[in-house]
């Protein structure tokens, strides 16, 4: 008889290259398996459609999934216009197709240029958004009525890569909580004919911009030849997280009075939230600088080191 699984404490940071047709739930627990990390969470989900980056937190990284969260992202999107699908996407049923009319680049960057900027936009019926504790697909699958929320989202910038006769291929990069399936969804009711994304990579997520990818096949051949070290040497530090906000250093005594919760006051500008190390570049935790310069713990790391 095998012997169950052991998870173990390990703390890092993996950039999972997220397969299609896997949820992203199941991503962070293919990975969690692999690396035998007690807990782990992942900082947004990727339709099963999707592929690309999803950064897996493993241990006190889970303190960070939240604030790479809200981080700037991109995708590389691929289109296809003349049908609308009830996912908007192509794993969904074709609702409606529609011819698609003749277009050349200044009608498409025309119908586009609404599309960046600040928006308000509708969420797909068939999203992880909550109403009422449960998620909207849910209540999609069974077929009832939903009004998917309309909210506010920053789309950074569309630049258009490919364009054919009933296809498109698109760069995004934009804020938090955009939907690239709703961005589509609208650019064909935009042009009169409908659209729908049929493939989607996402390609960094702050601030990880050029990051170092690994499969969930690449990662099981690694466990395979070399074991749970060389798993390890895959995970990025706690600090690689952190890398995209503000800094603050404490000398020996102030970080021992950090890492048992106390306020501190120093030269800090006013920072929600910062990054809190040593002076040796240990990572303590994450707190708030008020403007009068008070530094607030806000999140502790396990086990900080104790300076002597």
């Amino acid at each position: 008889m095998t012997s169950p699984r052991r998870f173990r404490p390990l703390d890092g940071i993996l950039l999972l290259d997220k397969p299609a047709g896997m949820s992203s739930n199941a991503a962070l627990q293919g990975g969690r398996r692999l690396f035998r990390a007690e807990k782990g969470g992942h900082t947004g989900s990727l339709d099963p459609l999707a592929t690309g980056l999803l950064p897996l937190c493993f241990g006190e990284a889970t303190k960070l999934a939240g604030l790479l969260l809200g981080s700037d992202k991109a995708y590389e999107a691929g289109i296809v216009l003349g049908a609308t699908t009830d996912t908007d996407d192509a794993d969904g049923q074709v609702l409606l197709q529609r011819p698609v009319p003749p277009l050349d680049r200044a009608k498409l960057e025309a119908a586009l240029a609404p599309l960046t900027g600040i928006l308000q936009q509708r969420a797909p019926v068939y999203s992880a958004l909550k109403q009422g504790g449960e998620p909207l697909y849910a209540r999609a699958r069974r077929g009832e009525s939903i009004e998917a929320p309309v909210r506010q989202v920053t789309v950074h910038a569309i630049e258009l890569l490919e364009a054919g006769s009933d296809h498109l291929r698109l760069h995004v990069t934009c804020g938090s909580g955009t939907y690239i399936r709703s961005l589509a969804r609208d650019l064909g009711e935009a042009l009169g004919c409908g659209a729908h994304i049929a493939s989607l990579r996402r390609l960094w997520v702050d601030p990880f911009r050029q990051p170092h990818m690994y499969t969930l096949d690449e990662l099981a051949a690694l466990a395979g030849t070399g074991g749970e070290a060389a798993l390890e040497a895959c995970l990025l530090p706690l600090a690689a997280g952190l890398a995209g906000f503000p800094r603050v250093e404490l000398a020996s005594a102030e970080a021992a009075r950090f890492g048992q919760g106390q306020r501190l006051r120093g030269p800090w500008g006013p920072a929600d939230p910062a990054g809190v190390f040593t002076q040796d570049g240990v990572p303590l935790g994450l707190a708030r600088v008020e403007p009068d310069g008070r530094l607030s713990p806000q999140r502790l790391f396990r086990n900080p080191p104790v300076p002597g």
